[in-house]
């Protein structure tokens, strides 16, 4: 996620300069076509075009909504993992006396996040974090999950026997949740832990698999499709009216001005539509982009960065100094 104060409109124009190619082309095809074809005809209403307008607006503020509001739950779900990864490090070390098992079990905890944060970064088809301009962006920042091999990362929390065991699991992380299960209750059948506090342990593993079923529930079902191609269509539909639109409008204006600009303000559609179109246009691309909050964009929650702030907390709980470090990127993921 982009943690930095704001993007630069360098930024954000170099993230759509394919759309203003294709708009400018779009923009300055009517008025040549009107101008030196002699298609005078080829003009729109102005109040029609306002018309499309108003309900590309409708839609385009619909999509961002529901999308803007699929990333704030999405952070709600990772806020609440961080509060229960809190807490099942203080139940770890306050209800088992023995500092191993103890420390087994803050060591799974941070093999199940590294799972799940490996699930959650897993490409979907609808998702957009590999087309073109996104692509280009990512450049700026690396994704963890996509620079280091998961059974890599695993080794670092779990022996080398485990790993192998979850090798070809479907579902690693509630494989994870599934030893972290059978290891509690080892540990009320050796008396290590009283019935109470195994059922503590039980109640905060059912409150992890309910987390991560929120979490999948979100990567694995995208924003309808059904209104996201509407979405698109009103989009592209109005860049390409618009132009024609504006241009009889203007046309008209230059009728009535004198010197230079008699019968030439018809190429002020140029600029105004491709202003206009951009604005949209960019909306568009802003929604689409936050649409899945977990595929690598720059504008995903930072699961990485959170995954990192839960291990050096477990670890200073048990007094490690042998802290991960945290990114000082102004775009962490």
């Amino acid at each position: 996620m982009h943690l930095g104060k704001a993007y630069r409109l360098g930024e954000f124009v170099i993230w759509t300069r394919r759309s203003i190619y294709a708009l400018l082309a779009l923009s300055l095809a009517p008025v040549l076509l009107y101008e030196y074809a002699g298609m005078t005809w080829l003009t729109l209403p102005l109040p029609v075009v306002s018309l499309l307008g108003t309900a590309t607006t409708f839609v385009v503020g619909f999509k961002n909504v529901q999308t803007y509001a699929r990333t704030i739950e999405a952070q709600r779900i990772w806020m609440n993992i961080v509060s229960a990864s809190r807490y099942w490090g203080i139940i770890s070390r306050e209800y088992v006396d023995d500092d191993a098992r103890a420390e087994t079990l803050l060591r799974r905890h941070l093999a199940w996040l590294t799972a799940l944060r490996y699930q959650l970064r897993e490409a979907r088809p609808w998702e957009s974090s590999d087309n073109r301009p996104n692509r280009e962006y990512r450049k700026r920042y690396v994704i963890p999950e996509r620079a280091v091999a998961l059974e890599t990362a695993l080794s670092a929390h779990l022996s080398q026997e485990e790993v192998t065991a979850l090798r070809h699991a479907d579902s690693k992380a509630m494989q994870v949740l599934a030893m972290q299960g059978r290891a509690v209750r080892e540990l009320l059948d050796e008396e290590a832990i009283t019935a109470s506090e195994y059922a503590e342990f039980n109640s905060r593993i059912r409150d992890l698999l309910d987390q991560q079923g929120q979490a999948e529930r979100l990567k694995n079902f995208p924003y309808p499709r059904q209104y996201a191609i509407i979405n698109t269509l009103f989009v592209r539909a109005f860049c390409v009216v618009l132009p024609v639109g504006l241009m009889g409008q203007f046309a008209q204006m230059g009728q009535d001005m004198a010197g230079i600009l008699h019968d030439r303000m018809v190429w002020l559609a140029v600029p105004f539509s491709l202003i206009i179109s951009w604005i949209y246009l960019s909306l568009e691309q802003v929604g689409e982009s936050t649409e899945n909050p977990f595929e690598g964009s720059a504008n995903d929650v930072p699961i990485s960065r959170l995954s990192t702030m839960i291990e050096r907390d477990l670890k200073q709980m048990q007094g490690r100094v042998d802290l991960p470090g945290m990114s000082a990127d102004v775009i962490v993921l």
